[in-house]
C-alpha cells in the first residue's frame, strides 16, 4: 500500500504577481513531491474588493470547466501578459490572444469568451472564491494542503519552504535542479 494521496490547492487570480509565483513553484514540484496540485481560479475581488480580472477569471473557470488540460498554460499565458509584457487583460482580445498562444483554437476561445457571464460560470467561479474564504483566505495566493485528514492553509507565495516540510519533502528553491537541467 502506497503513501495517502496528498492534495494541494492553488486559489490564485491571474491579477496578483505572488499568486503567480507560487503557481510557478507548485508546478515545478507537483511531479517532484508526489502531489495532484488543484488549480482553483479564484477572483481576488471576491476576497479584495475592487480588483479588475472578473473577465479573465471567469474566462479561466470556463477552462477549468471545460478544457482543464489547458488551464496551466493559459494561466500562465495570461501572467506572462500582465507581468512581464505589460499588456491589458481586461479586455476581451487580450484573453482571446493569451488562450490562442497557449494552444486553445481561435473556435473554442470565442465560443468561452461569450460564455463568461452565465449564470453557470458565476456561480463556480463564486463557489471557489468562497472556498478559499471559508479556508481563511484574507488575500491571493492561498495553498491548502490536505494531508493525513488534516487541512493546513498557507498565505503567500513564500511559504513553498514550509508547505515542503508539511510534505516531509525537501526544499531545493524556486527552480528546482530538474526544472533547471529542462531549461
Amino acid at each position: 500500500m502506497g503513501p495517502l494521496p496528498r492534495t494541494l490547492e492553488l486559489f490564485y487570480d491571474v491579477l496578483s504577481p505572488y499568486s503567480w509565483l507560487a503557481f510557478e513553484v507548485l508546478c515545478r514540484y507537483k511531479n517532484i513531491w508526489n502531489v495532484s496540485l488543484q488549480l482553483r481560479p479564484t477572483l481576488i475581488a471576491g476576497i479584495m474588493k475592487d480588483s479588475g480580472s472578473l473577465t479573465a477569471m471567469r474566462f479561466l473557470t470556463l477552462v477549468k470547466l471545460e478544457h482543464p488540460e489547458l488551464l496551466e498554460k493559459v494561466s500562465r499565458e495570461l501572467w506572462m501578459r500582465i507581468w512581464s509584457r505589460d499588456e491589458d487583460i481586461t479586455e476581451p482580445q487580450s484573453i482571446l490572444a493569451a488562450a490562442e498562444k497557449a494552444g486553445m483554437s481561435t473556435g473554442q476561445a470565442r465560443e468561452l469568451l461569450e460564455r463568461v457571464s452565465t449564470p453557470e460560470v458565476k456561480n463556480q467561479l463564486k463557489e471557489t472564491t468562497e472556498a478559499a474564504c471559508k479556508y481563511g483566505a484574507f488575500g491571493l495566493p492561498v495553498t491548502v494542503a490536505h494531508l493525513d485528514d488534516e487541512t493546513y492553509m498557507l498565505f503567500g507565495s513564500d511559504r513553498m519552504e514550509l508547505l515542503a516540510h508539511l510534505l516531509g519533502e525537501k526544499w531545493m528553491g524556486p527552480v528546482p535542479p530538474a526544472v533547471v537541467a529542462r531549461l
